[in-house]
């Protein structure tokens, strides 16, 4: 299927007007693995400065949160059944590629760069294979499927290697090479860098060992198995239920966060170098920074490990966004406006005087620093249709609710709701579904939720078996299995 958009410029704009853009954006990090979210236990200085500099969102979501879906949502600004894209599912289309980000803003002459895990692949209509867009780029240090914390095995940084031998700060040098060169060139440019960091299976860099030897990290409110009793059955019937034990959160916590915070802390010397980059370039005053995660971690709360799931360890991660040229630069201001990944590709297309595409989904974050107390969505899909069919969900979260709908519906299942007070139960420790005092609200979150599976219905791409969950998270439908298709497609692998 074509899409068919005009690609409008929302004013004139000259190359030299036109700000730089930085996306910085990790793997599996949690928000609460930053002291600028309140981890008082953790050294992120060069990510705590960008708060300072920028403004910091409490209410960020990732649409989908599992690696491949997330990615491309980022992209083009698409939910997941609009992408067609997932493991279990297929590649993304190249129809849908030439709508990203990167691909918008180098036809209107940025100089483009991408390094690290790419997270998908693209397919085009004369190929058999999905491939890497690698030509698409002006600089090239991406890689396939998970990609590798030694540099030496990741091709496309090798050389990069024995300077850098950890693939955080090998990262960190290509952002520091591609903003010397680009600047000479007098282009405007996009530089975007997705960290392995801190993805498992754990390897972080030995040169900081010392950072967390022997420390110790204080549980989250809602740590244990205890904290999820009130979870659906469905969620407990994935991975993420049983590696609370087997990833050792349960009994030996303060080593496993030790080496999570040290990945995180290898990820925010990266960072330092790409800001020192910029000053020695002299575009640091013109330069848009973006940093966020490709999805949460749950690291032991409510007794699970992992992500995928809707809630909030899983869904809800960092933003930070820096725009010096603007007034709000310098103020350390919060936001606790609802955004979600779909919104990075209409605001990088903003800041390059673009107008998003007509396929888009997300919202421009950028009226959001002129107002980090304005809203721009009133509601933002959480989605899951990857792994057992039990788990599979969609959900619905506003400023202050969630709604999450189980279909499963087989053997003794029942399908579940569950409904959370985000603005006095942050933590999710209260299923508020069986409420008689909250049944307003969730006769409204409910409405919301079919207003949701009625756009899935309307929108799905008729490919990759995504139309069939139309109807089976109709809450008024007898439930039925989508067909399960078998696909070569990179394991997760977390």
């Amino acid at each position: 299927t074509t899409i068919l958009v005009v690609l409008a410029l929302a004013s004139p704009v000259r190359a030299d007007g036109r700000p730089n853009i930085v996306f910085l954006m990790t793997d599996d990090q949690t928000s609460f693995s930053l002291g600028c979210y309140g981890n008082k236990d953790v050294k992120t200085p060069n990510i705590d400065a960008l708060a300072e500099a920028g403004v910091t969102f409490d209410h960020h979501y990732n649409t989908t949160a599992i690696c491949m879906a997330s990615r491309a949502s980022v992209m083009t600004g698409m939910y997941e059944f609009k992408t067609g894209c997932n493991f279990d599912h297929g590649p993304l289309l190249h129809d849908h590629w030439e709508l990203s980000y990167p691909m918008l803003l180098r036809k209107v002459g940025y100089s483009t760069a991408f390094a690290g895990k790419f997270g998908f692949e693209v397919k085009r209509p004369d190929e058999t294979t999905p491939t890497l867009p690698e030509s698409e780029f002006d600089r090239w240090g991406g890689g396939p499927g998970q990609t590798f914390y030694q540099t030496a095995k990741n091709k496309s940084m090798a050389k990069y290697a024995k300077d850098y031998p950890h693939s955080s700060r090998s990262y960190g040098a290509f952002g520091r090479d591609f903003i010397r060169d680009a600047a000479k060139s007098g282009k405007p440019i996009c530089l975007s860098i997705s960290f392995k960091a801190p993805h498992k299976p754990d390897e972080p860099d030995p040169m900081f060992n010392d950072v967390y030897a022997g420390a110790k990290f204080t549980k989250p409110a809602n740590f244990g198995r205890e904290h999820g009793e009130h979870f659906s059955r469905q969620s407990r019937e994935g991975r993420q239920y049983e590696r609370f034990v087997s990833w050792g959160y349960r009994d030996h916590y303060d080593e496993v966060m030790a080496t999570y915070h040290q990945l995180v802390y290898g990820v925010d010397v990266a960072v330092g170098m790409i800001r020192e980059a910029l000053v020695e370039a002299g575009v640091e005053k013109n330069t848009v920074i973006i940093f966020t995660s490709d999805n949460g971690y749950f690291c032991g709360a409510h007794g699970y490990g992992s992500k995928v799931l809707p809630y909030e360890e899983a869904s809800r991660v960092p933003l930070i966004v820096v725009d010096p040229r603007h007034s709000s630069a310098g103020k350390k201001l919060r936001s606790s406006a609802l955004t979600a990944n779909v919104d990075f590709a209409p605001t990088i297309l903003g800041l390059a005087g673009l107008k998003p595409t007509s396929n888009m989904d997300g919202k421009s974050l950028l009226p959001l620093l002129d107002d980090p107390a304005g809203l721009i969505h009133d509601s933002v899909m959480l989605i899951n249709v990857w792994g057992p069919q039990a788990c599979h969900s969609l959900s619905v979260v506003t400023c202050n609710w969630k709604y999450i709908y189980w279909p499963y519906a087989v053997k003794d299942f029942e399908p579940t709701e569950e409904l959370y007070d985000l603005a006095r139960d942050r933590v999710e420790l209260k299923n508020e579904a069986k409420n008689p005092a909250a049944r307003e609200t969730l006769n409204r979150m409910r409405e919301t939720y079919d207003n949701a599976v009625s756009s899935w219905k309307r929108y799905a791409v008729p490919y990759n078996n995504y139309q069939p969950y139309g109807e089976y998270f109709d809450r008024s439908k007898t439930w039925k299995p989508p067909e399960r298709r078998n696909r070569r497609q990179d394991s997760p692998n977390d």
